[in-house]
C-alpha cells in the first residue's frame, strides 16, 4: 500500500539529506527542489535507496523561470536562477511518484548532470531540454538537436525569443536548393477591436 504524500516526503527528506534545498506538496503532489552540486548523487539516490526505488523516469522538460510571477498573481519580483530542469519519477514497487526540480546555477551557461547513465530514456528529453531551452547536460552522451534544424539560431522556447524566429527558410529556384534568410514579417501589436454601443441593453 503507498504511503501518504506526507510520509513520503518525510522519507525521501531523510533519505537526501543536504542534497535537498526545499520539499514542498501541492494538489496532493510531492516536489523536491535539490541543489544543482548534489543532483547527480540525489537522483541516483532517489533511484536505489530502500526508502525511495524510484525505478522510471517518465518525464524530464527545461524551464524559463525569467518574468514568472508577472501575471498578476504576485509582485513578479523572482530573483531566482533563470532556468531550471524538472523530472518526473514512478516508483514501480511503492506505486509513488514525484516531482524533482533543479535550477541551473549560471544564467548565462545553464548546465546541470545529465540522467542518461541512471535512466536512459533521460536522453532524448535532455536532448530536447538542450534543444529548446540551451540547458547543457554534462556527461549527455549525444548532446545535439533533436528538434530544430542542424543550422538553427537560438532556442525558442526562452521566453526572450521572437515569436516569428531569427530566420526563415525558403526554396530558391535560381540556386535549386533551400536557402535561410533573415525574418521577412514585420512585428506588430494587434488589438482587438471594441465596438461601444451606448444604448445597449436600454429598454428591455
Amino acid at each position: 500500500m503507498p504511503q501518504t504524500v506526507e510520509a513520503l516526503s518525510l522519507s525521501l527528506d531523510a533519505a537526501l539529506g543536504d542534497a535537498l534545498a526545499q520539499s514542498f506538496v501541492r494538489l496532493d503532489e510531492l516536489t523536491l527542489v535539490v541543489k544543482a552540486q548534489h543532483y547527480a548523487a540525489a537522483m541516483r539516490t532517489l533511484r536505489d535507496h530502500p526508502d525511495c526505488r524510484f525505478e522510471q523516469l517518465i518525464d524530464l522538460c527545461g524551464m524559463d523561470y525569467s518574468g514568472y510571477g508577472s501575471d498578476g498573481d504576485s509582485d513578479g519580483s523572482w530573483d531566482g536562477a533563470r532556468f531550471a530542469v524538472v523530472t518526473h519519477l514512478l516508483s514501480v514497487s511503492s506505486n509513488q511518484r514525484v516531482r524533482v526540480r533543479v535550477f541551473c546555477p549560471d544564467d548565462d551557461l545553464p548546465l546541470v548532470a545529465s540522467m542518461a547513465d541512471i535512466w536512459p530514456a533521460a536522453n532524448w528529453y535532455e536532448r530536447e531540454a538542450f534543444d529548446l531551452y540551451g540547458i547543457v547536460f554534462e556527461g549527455h552522451p549525444d548532446l545535439r538537436r533533436i528538434l530544430t534544424d542542424y543550422g538553427f539560431i537560438g532556442h525558442p522556447f526562452r521566453k526572450d525569443f521572437p515569436l516569428s524566429g531569427n530566420v526563415e527558410m525558403r526554396y530558391d529556384p535560381t540556386q535549386r536548393r533551400v536557402i535561410y534568410q533573415p525574418v521577412s514579417i514585420e512585428p506588430r501589436e494587434i488589438t482587438p477591436r471594441i465596438v461601444r454601443d451606448e444604448s445597449y441593453g436600454a429598454g428591455r
